[in-house]
């Protein structure tokens, strides 16, 4: 009959960042280490709560599966001699495996031949190795600031208290740096703060329950999530939405209450972004919303009390956010006090980076950058492009946004609307940080779009000027996330401006070192590596989204989704396939570096004349419709190609003995190429 397991570890308040984290870890060791010792298992679930870590194992048998293994032992040449007879090597290494030399037997291995021995292992009692199992999972756990806390050596998060391990109904003893386990845990620390006895692993969850303890993660966030809309929906309200806070809040208690509770209406008047920043980063409040998502003043505390104690909660909590909504009024008035463009010179004194100078210096660059990119792009948004780049980071020497510097952008909008600019230039500024994840929000408005581009390719392209770059795992600016942003804001936007056009003017702005020319290639080829994984995110195939790699910098990164869309739309063309092998066999045969223009007085036989010709009558035609970004139709038309090109590979022998006849030929060919490699690399391209 299979069994169950429960291990519990009891610790001191875990920071709500850890219980995830933790519990992950714990059950992917105990999945690892049960297989490792040959101990199935039907599934595993883990809890969390802010004191303990736990996991139950369901469907153990109770006793190991049985395993046959080999054990290698002397070459057959020292085994046995040239009759065949055993040596002593042999007869030792029977005795030593337990098995007669006639068990012995020959295997291969690392190119010769060994004598072995099978040796049959019964599986043992599950009772008797899950004391080093629990112990291993312990001490593979590996938490942020783990340390010692007492005179052992075992490392935690925070002092472990208890251990509760039960097999079925028996107790699991072993210890670790002096903890004993038990079947003993713990309730709730204020409410039922007795060590009581467990007798069944199947009354864990509902004997936690009656000693006000929620120990499943996800029962918690529903009871959260469910009594907060009964809470609000009578006054037709309902809590700003917010994942993240809800996660943190889940781990920070055992057994949540909601309390409803309120602050004077006239902190409504702060920016809503600010109000719901102090009410989450502080204190891990919920802001409140009607249904058209206006805040309101009323807020949602998650208590880790009694329904007894809400009152008590209640009037704490509006004690405390009234105190900090003071602060934050105070910062947010003297900021207005004090217009942005005024802050410039400040700028000076703030260090961006010691290599690449102040945020005063990296504002000058932004500028040229975003003035060029508005030229080229959005010439009517030039002034207001401009103005935003010049004020970008003036909102980083204010007081809220020392306070909170998760409002950087945010706060500047408002305090730009405030000293009179436009309305263009504050939403630029509010969106020049996104997307502030991979798959984030992107700038709505093209001003706010252009700045994010301006901000975040002078940040790449600073860092790998001074060789700073992403290695492996390691990114500490982010490095990645700003590639993939700007890869994300031009496509959306439609940016009619190469990577390679942007990238050159961005390190046009910096300091020109012996070196800088190395590092913006390797930032081209970083940037390329985005945009390969980009489109295969996008669902593109491999040989397609290869086929775009040598011109997806050298064209606006939108062109290049359009090119791959023309291309899959003419894939089921009848002349698709015979088309790929034709640009095969000329890039098969082309020289890689470039030849000289072709002569046309050289051109002998009718298959190449007619063959220049035809390339010469549509290679304007391709070009207009690539200029048009009519890709559908320039590959169609491409495709009226493979004729002449099948009729010169037939009849033309390319590698001619006469010199120049056989260059004119390669320049030929080669020139083809290059009129369709610029829609793509077709090489590339699959003809399954």
């Amino acid at each position: 009959m299979n069994a169950s397991l429960l291990f519990e570890i009891g610790t001191e308040d875990l920071p709500a960042r850890f219980i995830f984290p933790a519990i992950q870890q714990m059950e992917q060791q105990a999945s690892g280490i049960l297989r490792e010792m040959r101990i199935p298992f039907s599934g595993i679930k883990t809890y969390g709560t802010p004191r303990r870590l736990a996991l139950i194992a369901e469907g153990l048998p109770r006793s190991q599966e049985d395993r046959t293994r080999e054990v290698f032992g002397p070459s057959r040449k020292a085994a046995y001699d040239a009759n065949g007879r055993p040596t002593k090597a042999a007869v030792g290494f029977a005795q030593s495996q337990g098995v007669s030399v006639e068990q012995l037997i020959i295997k291969s291995k690392d190119k010769g031949e060994y004598v072995a021995a099978v040796l049959e292992e019964k599986g043992g009692p599950v009772i008797a190795v899950l004391p080093e199992i629990l112990k291993r999972i312990v001490l593979s756990l590996h938490l942020p600031k783990s340390m010692r806390w007492a005179d052992g050596d075992l490392r935690f998060a925070r002092p472990i208290r208890w251990l509760l391990a039960l097999f079925d109904d028996e107790t699991v003893s072993f210890d670790i740096d002096g903890i004993r386990s038990s079947n003993t845990t713990m309730g709730h620390r204020f409410l039922s703060p007795a060590a009581f006895k467990l007798q069944k692993i199947s009354g864990y969850k509902s004997m936690l329950a009656n000693r006000h303890v929620v120990v499943d993660q996800e029962e918690r966030k529903k009871i959260i999530v469910d009594a907060m809309e009964v809470l609000l929906g009578s006054l037709g309200e309902k809590p700003v939405q917010d994942e993240e806070l809800l996660e943190t809040v889940v781990n920070l208690v055992e057994y949540p209450v909601p309390v409803l509770a309120t602050f004077p209406a006239a902190y409504l008047g702060l920016p809503r972004e600010l109000l719901i920043t102090v009410m989450k980063g502080h204190q891990k409040y919920f802001a409140v919303k009607k249904a058209e998502s206006t805040i309101t003043n009323h807020f949602v505390v998650i208590s880790n009390t009694s329904e007894e104690n809400a009152g008590t909660v209640r009037v704490g909590a509006e004690r405390v956010i009234r105190a900090r909504f003071e602060d934050a009024r105070f910062y947010f008035e003297e900021d207005r006090k004090v217009p942005l463009h005024t802050r410039m010179e400040y700028l000076r004194k703030v260090t961006f980076h010691e290599r690449l100078g102040s945020l005063y210096d990296k504002t000058e660059r932004i500028v040229s950058i975003a003035a060029f990119l508005a030229g080229r792009v959005f010439p009517a948004l030039k002034e207001h492009v401009v103005r935003a780049a010049r004020l970008a980071k003036t909102d980083l020497i204010t007081g809220v946004v020392r306070e909170f510097p998760e409002l950087q952008g945010i706060m500047g909008k408002y305090y730009a609307l405030h000293d009179g600019e436009s309305k263009e230039v504050a939403d630029a500024l509010e969106e020049q940080y996104l997307p502030a994840y991979s798959g984030g929000a992107l700038p709505r408005t093209d001003a706010g779009a252009l700045l994010s581009i301006a901000d975040k390719i002078d940040t790449v392209a600073g860092f790998f000027s001074i060789g700073i770059m992403p290695t492996g795992s390691e990114d500490p600016f982010a490095l990645r996330r700003q590639a993939l942003g700007i890869i994300a804001i031009m496509m959306d936007k439609s940016i009619d401006v190469p990577v390679q056009d942007l990238v050159d003017k961005a390190f046009g702005t910096l300091p020109h070192g012996e070196s800088i020319d190395v590092m913006k290639e390797q930032m081209l080829r970083f940037v390329r590596n985005r945009v390969e994984a980009v489109l295969s995110d996008l669902g593109y195939s491999s040989d397609f989204v290869q086929s775009a790699l040598p011109v997806c910098l050298r064209i606006p990164l939108f062109a290049v989704r359009e090119r791959l869309d023309a291309l899959k739309r003419c894939r089921d063309h009848p002349a698709y396939c015979d088309f790929l092998v034709a640009m095969k066999r000329v890039n098969n045969i082309i020289p890689k570096s470039p030849m000289p223009s072709v002569r046309p007085e050289l051109l002998l036989e009718e298959q190449e004349i007619s063959l220049s010709a035809k390339l010469n009558s549509m290679r304007g035609e391709i070009e207009s419709l690539v200029d048009n970004k009519r890709y559908d139709d320039a590959v169609i038309l491409l495709f009226s190609l493979t004729e002449a090109v099948n009729r010169f590979f037939d009849h033309i022998l390319v590698m001619d003995k006469r010199e120049e006849i056989k260059q004119n030929r390669l320049s030929l060919l080669q020139d083809i190429w290059q009129t369709v490699s610029a829609l793509a690399d077709f090489s590339k391209l699959s003809s399954n």
